[in-house]
């Protein structure tokens, strides 16, 4: 755990990325990756394509992709009130009881509060216009001084170390996945098998980025690398998901059952070289997975995830054991040799 870089990880979280406006995260992501990468290409909806070619002969070599989402949940200005107030709606699932009295920052840095309009106990989860955002002024002309219809703002959470091994931040879905990533480039710098690392756009949206990299790299497979429900406190959905616990092997969930021979592949190396794991089956959510899923004319898809708690929240909560566990997996899985019937 200790070898990982996890200032990076800090920056990535505060870095602002709302689903399609990433390339704050994209040019700090390519500027750390493209000396390790062979080839480095971003495509014309936004995904950063890092390449790795395998050591492996022609035959035995697969073509493999690894896809991190950049994106982050956020808010979108739709109008300006007549008294400064901003109306807003949701990019990706925002939740009304997280979002309501949250901080957001808008790409400009500036800062507004997301308020209501009703009183709070009546707020419903399918009303997000029930809420605006205040920004301190209070007229539309000084509003319009700052922000302009179409303006993005992702939520404020610091990152900070809690207790042993946890950190807390916004925007872990899916910096996180970002992180171990480039971490996995670090930690095996010479695959056996070429290694596609994509840093895919809007998946918080509909997962629009791995669809459209999954549909031009064309792998033999893919795996999300993304995050997944902690099941372990209440209120926070139903399952077996624990944090700290482990690296999360993907079975399935709303959107994709992940190939039986990749899932059996990513078990077998867990136990042989005594990586801590745990079995991931969640019945609300999706990942990138899906996207890869059925691209093409289908393709394998596995997905390999860390357990976080209040996902889609200013305060996510990750394990940097589990981070660790899942870098070594994503790492040993490069160097396999696959045979699917």
């Amino acid at each position: 755990m200790e070898e990982l870089n996890f200032d990076v990880f800090r920056e990535l979280t505060q870095l602002t990325g709302v689903s399609g406006y990433e390339r704050e995260v994209r040019e700090y992501i390519r500027k750390a990756v493209e000396p390790l990468a062979d080839e480095i290409t971003v495509d014309a909806i936004g995904d950063l394509i890092a390449v790795k070619h395998g050591t492996l002969p022609d035959g035995k070599r697969k073509r493999m992709m690894l896809a991190a989402h950049m994106d982050e949940i956020g808010v979108q200005v739709i109008r300006i009130n007549d008294d400064g107030t901003l109306m807003v709606k949701s990019m990706g699932c925002s939740w009304m009881y997280t979002t309501y009295q949250a901080r957001v920052r808008f790409r400009s840095g500036l800062i507004g509060v997301v308020a209501a309009r009703v009183r709070p106990n009546v707020l419903a989860d399918d009303k997000f216009t029930n809420l605006f955002v205040d920004i301190g002024v209070t007229t539309k002309e000084e509003a319009m001084k700052f922000v302009k219809v179409g303006d993005v703002a992702c939520y404020v959470g610091e990152y900070s170390p809690l207790a042993g091994e946890y950190v807390v931040s916004k925007a872990v879905d899916n910096r996180v996945g970002c992180f171990m990533l480039m971490e996995t480039m670090k930690k095996n710098p010479h695959p056996a098998n070429d290694v596609y690392y994509v840093f895919t756009v809007q998946e918080e949206v509909g997962c629009r980025g791995g669809i459209v990299a999954a549909e031009r790299i064309n792998p033999d497979f893919g795996i999300a690398v993304d995050v997944t429900p902690d099941h372990g406190r209440p209120g926070d959905l139903e399952g077996s998901n624990v944090c700290g616990n482990g690296t999360a092997v993907k079975i399935s969930d709303t959107s994709v059952i992940c190939d039986e021979q990749l899932v059996e592949k990513m078990e077998m190396v867990c136990e042989r070289d005594h990586i801590r794991h745990q079995r991931d089956v969640i019945y609300v959510g999706g990942t990138d997975a899906s996207g890869i899923n059925l691209a093409r004319y289908g393709i394998r898809a596995g997905g390999v995830s860390v357990v976080t708690r209040y996902t889609h929240g200013t305060n996510c909560i990750v394990s940097k054991r589990d981070i660790a566990d899942s870098v070594q997996l994503l790492a040993a899985l490069e160097d396999e040799e696959y045979s699917f019937e």
